[in-house]
């Protein structure tokens, strides 16, 4: 307990580099339980959660360099459940393979001062 990724408030994102291109099907987040948790609570997890890919831009002219982010899934970790929890992605969009992926944590359930990630596992070929 304690051991996480935190950050301020309760909205934040991450980008995770992936050691190889992976055709994204699930990801995987992970927080203590409220066994574990010194405080018998765990208002710190994240609680709504988005995945997004970044495109490079194909048209070619100015804004051929240009990233735009393609939303995968929205999903919500909820603390009554198991600590890890698998939520599968859209990715029939998609039929190619990323290195990066983007988890944006849009709200925890209830701790002002900071949210914390214990564990992300991104699934895929």
């Amino acid at each position: 307990p304690g051991n996480c990724w935190a950050f301020k408030g309760h909205q934040g994102q991450v980008v995770i580099r992936l050691p190889a291109r992976v055709h994204l099907t699930a990801i995987t987040v992970q927080h203590i339980t409220k066994d574990a948790s010194p405080s018998g609570t765990i208002i710190s997890a994240p609680r709504d959660i988005a995945v997004f890919v970044r495109l490079l831009g194909t048209s070619g002219g100015v804004d051929a360099d240009r990233e735009e982010e393609t939303l995968l899934g929205m999903f919500t970790y909820n603390v009554e459940k198991d600590p890890m929890q698998t939520f599968p992605l859209k990715n029939m969009l998609l039929p190619r393979a990323f290195s990066h992926v983007k988890l944006l944590v849009k709200s925890n359930w209830g701790n002002p001062w900071y949210t914390c990630i214990y564990r992300v596992k991104v699934h895929g070929k």
